[in-house]
């Protein structure tokens, strides 16, 4: 390279110290020739295949990482048949087991897993109780219940609790997977019967919650801005009787025993917004 840097002028030189950085390659000249001759720089490619090694080994280690598992259960015949039934799971692994809430909770803060799969009824602490604990603690985790209660008063405990999944005992290898894998990626995922469980309670709460006449979310809205029956009359155009009527009626509907009932419902539900 130095004897091509002496031969040719500034501009060449630029030109090839440019490529010869960006390129991995390196020049030389032959003796009494205009002819430049390029070679691979061994030492830059071995640099370049060293880094590309590199990543690919991280991209793999992150790729087969297993899931993490905590499984409990006060049951050990059942905490048996879980290790069994993932031991051909190359991409879950089992860290830990649990026999109740209080061992759970204690597992999972040594541990750290990915995944917790959870009975409901156990003995020290229940499911529900450890999950709520756990869920303050460690709220990147996810939570699967596991359970062969499909009542919607568990589920929806357990679900406010913080589980990201519900599968009952009953359900088949490849949904207890599916779950696993749905919850790790941040996904909920609940059994076909559980599922079915949360529609009918969310048609149910939707067809449950009280309706309202334009006339009775202005009066709601008017109770809240803490005017009286008779400002509410005089600002409608309505007799008093008639707007004492309106918000008994809208009282019942709610279940509210009195005014600040009323106003609790109405920011709760974002029929009228709260400003300071």
């Amino acid at each position: 390279m130095k004897e091509f840097n002496r031969r040719y002028n500034s501009f060449w030189k630029k030109e090839i110290f440019l490529q010869a950085v960006s390129s991995g390659y390196y020049y030389t000249c032959k003796a009494g020739t205009n002819t430049v001759v390029r070679y691979w720089n061994r030492g830059h490619l071995r640099r370049i295949i060293s880094v590309i090694f590199l990543v690919t080994m991280h991209l793999m280690s992150k790729l087969y990482t297993p899931i993490k598992i905590i499984f409990a259960d006060d049951h050990e015949v059942l905490r048996d048949g879980f290790q069994v039934m993932m031991k051909k799971q190359t991409d879950i692994e089992i860290i830990g087991e649990a026999k109740n809430g209080e061992q759970l909770i204690n597992l999972t803060r040594r541990l750290k897993p990915d995944i917790i799969i959870t009975d409901i009824m156990m003995p020290v602490k229940t499911g529900i109780e450890a999950i709520r604990e756990i869920t303050l603690e460690f709220p990147s985790i996810g939570i699967i219940a596991f359970s062969m209660y499909n009542e919607e008063g568990l589920i929806l405990d357990m679900l406010k609790a913080g589980a990201n999944g519900y599968i009952l005992k009953s359900s088949r290898k490849e949904e207890v997977i599916a779950t696993i894998k749905s919850v790790y990626r941040g996904l909920p995922y609940y059994c076909k019967e559980t599922d079915r469980i949360l529609k009918g309670a969310r048609l149910k709460r939707k067809n449950s919650e009280p309706k309202f006449s334009e006339r009775e979310v202005e009066i709601i809205r008017l109770i809240c801005q803490e005017l009286s029956s008779p400002e509410i009359a005089r600002h409608m155009g309505l007799s008093k009787r008639t707007v004492e009527g309106y918000r008994e009626q809208i009282m019942e509907k709610i279940n509210a025993k009195n005014t600040a009932g009323i106003v609790m419902f109405a920011i709760t539900n974002k029929i009228f917004e709260y400003r300071r």
